[in-house]
C-alpha cells in the first residue's frame, strides 16, 4: 500500500491553510516512502507550474472554468484506479471522495476535516457532506473542536484528531525573546483579513489597550479581503495610526516581521454561516519564533494554545479579557516566550506524520 492520491481544494504556491496542510502531508508522506500524487486546481498557472516542477511528487492541476468540478472528478477517478489510499481535504474533495468510495469499495478513503466545510452551503450541500462522511473509511479532524462539529452531524462517526503540523527551519537560530520596552507593545496576526479570522476584534480592543500601552502597534499580515472595512473601523475608533496593513508578505519578510513583534493574536469569530477557525497553524509558527499568543476559546484554536503556558485563551469580543491576557503575558514575558517555543516543538511535521501513518495502518 504505497500509492497515495491527495485530492485537495487548495495547494501552494497560493495561500490557504488547507493547501499548506496538503503540501506538507504530501511532502512528509513522500519522505516516508509513499508515492504521492496530488489532484488540485490551477489558480495562477505560471506560478503554479514554477512551484510544481521543483517538487518530488506528482501534482495534477485542473484549470478553472465551467467544467472544473467535472474535470476534477474525472481526473480523480483515473488516478484512483491505480492507487490504494485516497486522502480528501476540502468540501468538494470530500464529496468527490464519497463518490470514489462508492465506485472503488476496496480503496481506503480518508477524509481530513478542517471545520468550515462541515456546515457550508444549503441543505443539498449539507446532505452531500453528511453522505460523504458516512461513506469514507476514516475521518481525521484537525482539532477537537472540528471533531465536535462533525459529531453533531452524526454522533456515531469514528473520528481521529491529528492537529496540523509546522515546519520551521529557523528554530535553531532563534533565541528567547526579551520584552523590556516600557509601554511599547507590537502585536501581529497572520491570515486573510476577514471577519472569521477576527482582526476586527483586536481593532475594537485597541482603544482600551492603548491606555495601558500608549505605543502599541498592531501588524496585520494577509490577503486584504476586508481591509477597507477594517480601516474604516479603526478610523472610527481613532486607532488607525496604531495599525499597519502589510498585505501578503514573502516567507522571509513575514518571519522578519514576526521576529520584531512581541505577541501573536488570532481572535477568530464563529460566523452565522458556519465558517469557523479549524485550528490556527499560524499561532504555532509564531510560537516557534518565541511569540506567545492570544487566541479565541470558541474555536479550534483551543488545541493550538496551551492556556497560561504558550499563551492565553479569551472570548474574542471581550475587550477587558483581551487586556487582561496581554498584561498576564507581558508581566511574565520571558517565561511565556520560552514555553511557547517548547510547545511548538510538539507539532513538528516529522512527529505529526507518524500519527497519519498509524491511521493508514489501522
Amino acid at each position: 500500500m504505497n500509492n497515495i492520491v491527495i485530492i485537495t481544494s487548495e495547494f501552494p504556491p497560493q495561500p490557504g491553510g488547507i493547501g499548506n496542510h496538503a503540501f506538507f502531508l504530501s511532502k512528509y508522506l513522500k519522505k516516508e516512502g509513499y508515492e504521492v500524487t496530488v489532484v488540485t486546481n490551477h489558480r495562477k498557472v505560471d506560478e503554479d507550474l514554477a512551484f510544481d516542477v521543483v517538487q518530488n511528487f506528482k501534482i495534477n492541476r485542473i484549470r478553472r472554468n465551467i467544467f472544473t468540478y467535472l474535470n476534477r472528478i474525472i481526473k480523480a477517478i483515473k488516478i484512483s484506479r491505480n492507487t490504494e489510499i485516497i486522502f480528501l481535504s476540502g468540501k468538494f474533495s470530500l464529496w468527490t471522495g464519497g463518490f470514489l468510495k462508492f465506485l472503488f469499495k476496496s480503496k481506503k478513503v480518508i477524509a481530513i476535516i478542517h471545520g468550515s466545510e462541515l456546515n457550508a452551503g444549503g441543505n443539498f450541500s449539507k446532505f452531500l457532506t453528511r453522505w460523504s462522511l458516512n461513506k469514507v473509511d476514516h475521518i481525521i479532524a484537525v482539532s477537537t473542536f472540528t471533531k465536535s462539529i462533525a459529531l453533531k452531524i452524526n454522533p456515531k462517526l469514528k473520528i481521529y484528531v491529528i492537529n496540523n503540523g509546522i515546519e520551521i527551519k529557523l528554530n535553531s537560530s532563534i533565541k528567547n525573546k526579551i520584552f523590556n520596552q516600557k509601554n511599547r507593545l507590537a502585536m501581529v496576526s497572520v491570515g486573510n483579513l476577514s471577519y472569521r479570522k477576527g482582526q476586527q476584534n483586536l481593532i475594537r480592543a485597541l482603544p482600551l489597550l492603548k491606555k495601558e500601552y500608549p505605543n502599541i502597534h498592531y501588524h496585520c499580515v494577509g490577503i486584504p479581503t476586508e481591509k477597507e472595512n477594517f480601516e474604516k473601523l479603526a478610523e472610527k475608533l481613532n486607532v488607525l495610526e496604531h495599525i499597519t496593513f502589510h498585505g501578503v508578505l514573502s516567507e522571509i519578510d513575514k518571519n522578519r516581521l514576526l521576529s520584531e513583534c512581541d505577541l501573536f493574536c488570532m481572535l477568530s469569530s464563529v460566523l452565522k454561516n458556519g465558517n469557523v477557525e479549524g485550528f490556527g497553524i499560524a499561532i504555532l509558527e509564531a510560537n516557534s519564533m518565541g511569540l506567545p499568543a492570544i487566541g479565541s476559546n470558541n474555536s479550534g484554536i483551543v488545541d493550538a494554545i496551551k492556556n497560561y503556558f504558550s499563551g492565553v485563551l479569551v472570548f474574542p469580543e471581550e475587550e477587558e479579557e483581551i487586556l487582561k491576557a496581554v498584561k498576564l503575558i507581558v508581566e511574565d514575558y520571558d517565561n511565556y516566550s520560552r514555553k511557547a517555543m517548547d510547545w511548538s516543538k510538539n507539532f513538528q511535521w516529522n512527529k505529526v506524520i507518524k500519527k497519519y501513518i498509524n491511521v493508514l495502518n489501522s
